[in-house]
């Protein structure tokens, strides 16, 4: 007659198995592998920048003092950027509501985008480096009235989905209007990114 289980080592064992479940180390096995999975098919930056045909200008200089970009642990700061032309001069210089229309502030923000990625690039080696977008801070040099500044910064938001996807491109936001921005520029974003070592 085949051994059966007494009642102790039956219940002892699903009790150890069940415990199992509720050990920290399988939890963190479990979420490693779910992360390392959505890494893997997550869409390169790279190649989506290539797809689109999107050439990134040269990262710019800062005009003032400070640095484009500092990295802390696994984070990237990344200065605010204005919708500066690729030849280092002022972009987009007006106020949104008054000498552009929201469209206009959107392709405003969108260069800024450009800038930044530049940026970014510059200082990691490549965009594939991003796990994935933290904060964004919009800044829309706006008329008094103007009320739809993050209607103007869903121009850089959107471009980043485009770019990192749905979940790595989208992260904390403020839209902001100011009285005033550099160089009478029409918007400046500034960024914080998490990235992989």
């Amino acid at each position: 007659m085949p051994n059966q289980p007494t009642r102790r080592s039956f219940f002892g064992g699903a009790a150890t198995a069940g415990l199992g479940l509720f050990l920290p180390g399988r939890l963190s096995a479990a979420e490693s592998a779910g992360a390392e999975l959505e890494r893997l098919t997550q869409v390169s930056p790279e190649a989506r920048i290539r797809e689109l045909g999107i050439e990134l200008p040269t990262a710019p200089r800062p005009i003032a003092t400070y640095v484009p970009a500092v990295v802390v642990g696994n984070v990237l700061y990344a200065a605010g950027h204005t919708p500066r032309t690729p030849d280092g001069g002022p972009g987009f210089q007006g106020k949104v509501g008054d000498d552009y229309s929201i469209e206009q502030g959107q392709a405003a923000a969108y260069q800024c985008g450009l800038n930044i990625l530049a940026t970014v690039r510059n200082a990691l080696g490549s965009l594939d480096r991003v796990e994935r977008l933290v904060r964004t801070f919009g800044m829309v040099n706006a008329t008094p009235d103007f009320i739809d500044q993050p209607l103007v910064i869903n121009g850089f938001s959107d471009f980043m989905v485009q770019i990192f996807g749905e979940d790595a491109g989208k992260g904390t936001r403020a839209a902001v209007g100011m009285s005033s921005l550099p160089g009478g520029m029409a918007t400046e974003i500034e960024t914080y990114w998490q990235i992989r070592s």
